[in-house]
């Protein structure tokens, strides 16, 4: 990571904020990724992966892209798609099928990793982004061995220099409705040290800002997970998105990556955020920021019918509040 003296380069979810969360059109996706080109405080996008490369057009992501760019692959839009149709699908589930169909699902982003890497002639995805599925209800369970299982076969496999890194999902909590529903981050920690420590590997954790202030319903959630993973020494990341306690167009307590709060004149936000500044400077103070593999952001639009422009000066709105809170 960069030195405080020095201006801080992102990670963007920019997948969240585009034109094709609303339709497919190329050409107005190609207007929006010259958008992400030009800044020059994007080092590089975190992409989902679904089950191919790109979710519509292999060839026009690869076609467009950033050839300098750092990529950053998340697993949560296919894992979220395979819970749909089988809610066993998960790395730590203890239902046999699912679990393979996971690991099945995974050998495929290693595919797609391949290809961006042979397209671009370098290791150019650092890491990706797993994720501790499934939903945890009456009918479904996971347990940390299951997840051991999976992360050991995992880490014998070649990424090509990508990092295993397990983004935390709000947990499931009895008596709470979960957006997510996942495994505990102490389970996940455990986990991820007892493997690191078997095959002398670097799994690591990232924390969502959204996602643990919705699984604590709380803006306490993101300090204590950050702090938690960086004191376990595995903290590969920060992603910072918003969530509200109350019932905004982004719903109460909802996974849909809310933009911030209003601060330092930033032209796009949104009312009732609970990311404000002050809680980026202290979820940043949790740990050294300037250690960690990346720091970013992520963000929808609702309503989702902003102009190519205004989707950019979102993301830009953000990061502006993560270059203040860095200084």
């Amino acid at each position: 990571m960069n030195s405080k003296n020095d201006k801080m380069k992102y990670i963007v979810g920019a997948y969240a904020t585009a034109p094709s969360t609303v339709a497919w059109d190329k050409y107005l996706e190609s207007e929006y990724y010259q958008q992400l080109k030009m800044a020059n405080n994007i080092k590089g996008i975190e992409h989902p992966f679904v089950g191919t490369l790109h979710p519509y057009d292999d060839t026009w992501f690869l076609a467009n892209v950033d050839p300098n760019w750092q990529f950053i692959f998340t697993s949560i839009p296919g894992v979220m798609a395979n819970l749909g149709t089988n809610p066993h699908f998960g790395i730590a589930s203890n239902d046999i099928a699912g679990r393979l169909a996971a690991l099945d699902f995974y050998q495929q982003a290693r595919q797609a990793i391949i290809q961006l890497n042979q397209h671009l002639a370098r290791p150019a995805v650092s890491h990706i982004k797993i994720h501790t599925a499934p939903k945890i209800s009456a009918t479904v369970s996971s347990s940390p061995q299951a997840l051991e299982a999976s992360l050991l076969t995992m880490q014998s496999w070649d990424w090509q220099e990508a990092k295993l890194v397990i983004e935390h999902c709000d947990a499931f909590i009895p008596e709470q409705a979960a957006e997510k529903g996942f495994l505990l981050l102490e389970d996940e920690i455990a986990t991820v040290t007892k493997v690191n420590s078997a095959l002398n590997a670097d799994i690591g954790i990232s924390i969502n800002w959204g996602r643990s202030a919705i699984e604590t319903q709380s803006v306490r959630g993101p300090l204590e997970h950050i702090k938690m993973a960086y004191q376990s020494k595995l903290l590969k990341g920060i992603i910072f998105s918003g969530a509200s306690a109350k019932d905004t167009p982004y719903g109460q307590w909802k996974d849909s990556h809310m933009p911030p709060a209003y601060a330092l004149n930033i032209p796009h936000f949104a009312d009732d955020s609970l990311l404000t500044f002050e809680q980026i400077e202290k979820s940043l103070q949790q740990c050294n920021s300037e250690a960690l593999d990346f720091i970013g952001g992520k963000i929808s639009l609702r309503p989702n019918n902003a102009s190519v422009a205004d989707r950019s000066s979102y993301i830009q709105s953000l990061l502006t509040l993560l270059d203040k809170a860095n200084i």
